[in-house]
């Protein structure tokens, strides 16, 4: 049996994975959901009463339970990871809060980081080549995930969610390869930053191959054997 069939194949443990990944990718991001608010909103938990958030926030949890949900569609249906794809993710994660299509037309700021993305007009070559050389990269899988994920993030294709679809692209290609997926906690959002911030894709995917070594063992509480 692979992962991303234990995952889909074990109700608890995918509730567990899509909450985590969507509680704290979100945030990381800024949502003040708390893990209990956030279950609720995905698997329609009518006993928890959600009051006082914005309706941005709700949309945020749906749409990423959505995107990590069309991820595991498209690994099952063997999708390569493409432009189309990416592009995909990013209209699902912005669903009903910005609706935008395709990459962004307009120059894009980071808050926080002194690093300005590249004007709008060079995206699409930008996406490109970052797609190219990804599907025709063969290094160790840790070090691929970890500097291309880095150059995603300065690449900054969309308006909004790139964080978000990033870390969606991480999971992608280590299900893909049959490795435990991550979820990089929110309480760990000064460590990640500063990986990005640095360019230290060395210590990244080093941190990542660790995060996905508990994840395994997480799995396993939930019945996973190899």
């Amino acid at each position: 049996m692979t992962i991303l069939e234990f995952i889909l194949n074990n109700k608890d443990y995918l509730e567990d994975l899509i909450t985590r990944s969507t509680y704290h990718s979100n945030a990381i991001e800024g949502s003040t959901l708390t893990y209990a608010e956030t279950y609720a909103i995905l698997y329609n938990d009518n006993s928890f009463k959600i009051e006082g958030k914005e309706p941005r926030e709700i949309y945020e949890a749906i749409n990423h339970k959505k995107a990590l949900e069309l991820v595991f569609k498209s690994l099952q249906d063997g999708v390569a990871l493409d432009e189309r794809l990416i592009k995909k993710l990013n209209e699902t994660i912005n669903r009903d809060i910005k609706d935008t299509q395709g990459y962004r037309t307009v120059q894009v700021f980071i808050r926080g980081s002194e690093h300005i993305p590249p004007a709008p007009e060079k995206i699409p070559n930008l996406m490109n080549y970052f797609v190219y050389n990804y599907n025709h990269d063969e290094e160790d899988i840790f070090t691929k995930i970890a500097r291309y994920h880095i150059e995603f993030e300065k690449i900054h294709p969309f308006e909004d969610g790139n964080g978000r679809t990033g870390r969606l692209l991480l999971n992608y290609e280590l299900l893909k390869n049959n490795i435990p997926p991550v979820v990089i906690g929110k309480e760990d959002r000064v460590k990640y930053f500063e990986f990005l911030k640095n360019n230290d894709s060395l210590k990244l995917a080093q941190w990542l191959k660790n995060l996905s070594a508990e994840e395994k063992e997480r799995m396993a509480k939930f019945g996973y054997k190899e």
